[in-house]
């Protein structure tokens, strides 16, 4: 029950709060496109129509380069809010998260607020546990909360900075790194690892790359601060110490690209689909995106998720029409460079 109440009041204080890093950025709004000598390809010289933005992840097509992030599971608020975002991605062929397992975990009859492929049969699902909790649950029991929610995969949360600012929180990161590399090695669905909003450095990334995880989500610093939605639950006062903590995302793009060299997903603080051509050019495989996409399901359901997520792959044709590139391969040859704006 504890459990379930967490995630009731992180939901209800991320709808209703302002929860976005303060001071800190994504660093995305820092990069321009640089075409030739140019800031933009006036003369892009191809036919936006012809821009092809088909990709894969672990083994499943995406229609795009963009899958919605883990954002809840466990309450009861949760069912309809990954049924409305399952059904959206499933009409545009996009992938998405759900929320950790922990609950389902300790309460299967929550496994029914995790559940999706009634209204989502095909597309790219992922399955989520925290980084913590693999010191605590055997492998044999990941597996079966996996298969009963019919998950593509395994995503890990790395979430040290929350859960030292959660009044309940799990600190003991003791051996982690082992469980990782033991369950990317025994699990039969694909593993990848992912922060909630803080960012993976370089030193972090190599160590991953030991492992047999398949990607990694660096979701940076910059866009939802999960340290701030905790401190917002009762612990304030050290946590506006820790609001704006963490290691922005585009330079976790870059140091996790030069660690790792398998899948990277950019995530943190995504919030146009120029920002996800952004995250491309620098590195990314695909963008994910959370919170605005749970705030268009509170405002308007499944239609209001399909909306954004319509302006979002808009935006990224465009971004790449100007770039003058028709597809993603193109995209991450583009040369990026940094500007004081």
């Amino acid at each position: 029950m504890q459990t379930q109440n967490r995630k009731t009041e992180h939901l209800h204080i991320a709808c209703s709060e302002n929860v976005q890093f303060r001071e800190k950025t994504t660093g995305l709004e820092k990069i321009g496109f640089k075409g030739m000598d140019l800031e933009y390809k006036t003369l892009p010289e191809i036919n936006k129509k012809e821009i092809d933005l088909k990709t894969s992840f672990l083994g499943k097509k995406f229609s795009a380069p963009i899958m919605v992030e883990a954002i809840t599971g466990g309450c009861e608020e949760a069912r309809q809010i990954n049924r409305d975002i399952a059904a959206a991605c499933e009409e545009l062929g996009l992938g998405m998260g759900l929320g950790s397992m922990r609950a389902m975990i300790e309460n299967p009859a929550m496994k029914e607020t995790y559940f999706v492929r009634d209204v989502a049969p095909s597309i790219f699902v992922a399955g989520n546990i925290g980084a913590a909790q693999l010191l605590n649950y055997p492998i044999e029991k990941i597996e079966k909360a996996l298969c009963a929610i019919q998950a593509d995969a395994l995503a890990i949360h790395l979430n040290a900075a929350q859960e030292a600012l959660q009044k309940e929180g799990d600190t003991n990161f003791k051996g982690v790194i082992s469980a990782i590399e033991k369950i990317s090695a025994k699990l039969s669905k694909p593993v990848f690892v992912k922060e909630v909003g803080h960012g993976i450095g370089f030193s972090v990334a190599k160590k991953l790359a030991k492992t047999k995880i398949m990607a990694i989500d660096v979701a940076g610093a910059g866009g939802t601060s999960w340290t701030g939605i905790d401190s917002l639950r009762g612990n304030k006062e050290i946590g506006e110490t820790f609001w704006d903590y963490g290691i922005a995302t585009a330079e976790s793009i870059v140091e996790c690209r030069r660690a790792f060299k398998k899948k990277i997903i950019a995530s943190g603080g995504i919030r146009t689909g120029l920002d996800a051509a952004k995250a491309i050019a620098l590195g990314a495989d695909l963008c994910g995106i959370a919170l605005p996409v749970l705030k268009a399901q509170q405002a308007e359901g499944k239609q209001g998720v399909k909306k954004y997520l319509e302006k979002i792959i808009e935006e990224l044709k465009i971004a790449m029409f100007l770039s003058g590139v028709k597809n993603l391969k193109q995209l991450k040859k583009v040369k990026i460079t940094r500007n004081n704006r």
